[in-house]
């Protein structure tokens, strides 16, 4: 975890994400589905298409690969610290997550990534 993270995950949320990641085929169409439902509310629905991007290029190191899956497995998990069905609010703990792994390993994440989300994003 980064410096940046006041708590770490609990051991309920890290089996689910370990779970979630197991069946990639499964995870990638879990994390798409949601995206679909909530991308036009939420700003940051292309830094999460990024990520994703960024995390299935075999080009990536495994270490950048661990930390994106790792936030983009809290984003797609049912139990969130803040529910996202609450209005304004509900994804607030989701972008935090997305934005300090991101920041963590911006580096790797290139141009043709995003290029690649903007292209994804205007398909849904």
């Amino acid at each position: 975890m980064s410096e940046g993270f006041s708590a770490r995950f609990t051991r309920e949320e890290m089996e689910a994400i370990r779970k979630s990641l197991r069946d990639e085929a499964k995870f990638g169409t879990e994390f798409m589905a949601r995206l679909k439902r909530v991308a036009k509310r939420i700003p940051f629905a292309e830094d999460l298409m990024a990520a994703w991007f960024c995390a299935r290029d075999p080009a990536t190191p495994r270490r950048v690969r661990l930390t994106l899956l790792a936030a983009l497995g809290y984003f797609v998990l049912p139990a969130d610290a803040l529910p996202d069905i609450m209005p304004l609010l509900g994804f607030t703990d989701d972008a935090a997550v997305i934005a300090a792994a991101i920041a963590a390993v911006a580096g790797s994440i290139r141009p043709e990534h995003r290029e690649r989300a903007k292209q994804a994003l205007a398909e849904l």
